[in-house]
């Protein structure tokens, strides 16, 4: 076999695996739920850093024992509300505190896209994120709620 044809098979090998992931979460988009949740802007103050923005979301705890600090979470949409729920520890649950449930995400943001966590006192940062079986919500669109009002921000 000659490297020409072992590059075409290592190419086709490596594009199928980015298709699946990216099927895959297509998939999810379309069957797992979604819903807005508020999110916080979060600076971790990484010397690297992309064009993304850090976000906070706050899933609402249930099912943890009392005095617990740190727990695996999976987390489901129940009474639109983002909940997290203990885990079973399988390495497959999402690291966060019992009390508040916090969990950490990041959205990209194209280069010419000025940071849309900075916004003003009057309005809130949201995000569209869908939620599945297993890790952390993925976040889908950025929205800004002013005066009870939610607006999806055009970031393309």
């Amino acid at each position: 076999m000659n490297p020409l044809t072992k590059g075409l098979i290592l190419c086709g090998v490596q594009t199928a695996m980015v298709l699946s992931i990216g099927g895959k979460m297509l998939l999810d988009r379309v069957t797992q739920p979604r819903l807005w949740v508020r999110v916080a802007p979060y600076d971790p103050s990484l010397p690297v850093r992309g064009r993304y923005v850090s976000l906070t979301v706050n899933a609402e705890a249930r099912g943890f024992s009392q005095g617990t600090v740190y727990a695996q979470a999976n987390f489901s949409v129940e009474d639109g509300k983002l909940v997290a729920r203990p885990a079973i520890i399988d390495g497959n649950g999402v690291l966060v505190s019992s009390s508040t449930a916090p969990v950490r995400i990041a959205y990209f943001i194209p280069d010419r896209v000025p940071d849309p966590s900075v916004r003003p006192p009057d309005e809130e940062l949201w995000a569209e994120v869908t939620v599945p079986r297993r890790g952390p919500p993925r976040p889908i669109q950025l929205g800004v709620k002013k005066n009870g009002v939610l607006t999806p921000l055009k970031l393309k």
